[in-house]
């Protein structure tokens, strides 16, 4: 069974009603052959989950993990730098392994609701971790892009909190599909690597 460890703040770790995080139990809902665990901590920045790295993803021995992070250290009260936040996010795809790792960006938020946090700047944090994902050859989900590009982007942000920062069922169906797609183009390609090195390893006899 493949180890995925969901690595991040709030939008992992919230349980929207549910027994158990929301997220992962969506995702083990739709990928039973996958063991799914929930390393989210509400209110992380990448600095506070920097020092529980080793212990919550890097223990585990996970097969792949998702990062998602930056609602907070893109927040006014909790402001985390864009390099330092470029560095940790860095550092988390170094460590796991770029091929092993999802990045994902953070979403936007109803700025109304929200008035610590900025789409504007949201969207500067989304393209530093598109610019690690480029730089390193990890793999990517433009969550960020896919959420505000909706019209209704702001009725999909809400949930139990109804805050605009914490969504709830319609955007966890979203973030959850994508990032089960993601495993899906991550198993084919696997499966090709393979079959393509057995197909050298015989014309290499």
């Amino acid at each position: 069974m493949i180890k995925v460890v969901c690595f991040g703040d709030s939008i992992t770790a919230r349980k929207e009603g549910h027994p158990s995080p929301i997220l992962t139990y969506k995702l083990s809902s739709k990928m039973q052959d996958y063991q799914f665990v929930n390393a989210g901590v509400s209110g992380s920045t990448t600095e506070q989950a920097m020092q529980r790295f080793k212990k919550d993803v890097l223990e585990r021995k996970p097969d792949i993990v998702t990062i998602l992070f930056g609602a907070n250290d893109s927040a006014k009260h909790k402001l985390v730098n864009l390099e330092s936040f470029k560095q940790n996010i860095f550092e988390f795809t170094k460590q796991v392994g770029p091929k092993k790792t999802i990045l994902i960006t953070p979403a936007p938020v109803d700025e109304i609701l929200q008035p610590n946090r900025s789409n504007k700047l949201l969207k500067q944090y989304a393209q530093v971790v598109e610019e690690v994902a480029d730089e390193t050859g990890s793999h990517l989900i433009d969550f960020f892009t896919i959420l505000f590009s909706k019209p209704n982007y702001k009725e999909l942000l809400k949930g139990e909190k109804d805050d605009g920062l914490h969504f709830g069922e319609a955007g966890y169906d979203i973030l959850s599909e994508l990032i089960a797609h993601k495993l899906e183009e991550m198993r084919v390609d696997n499966k090709n690597t393979s079959l393509f090195q057995r197909l050298l390893n015989k014309f290499n006899k």
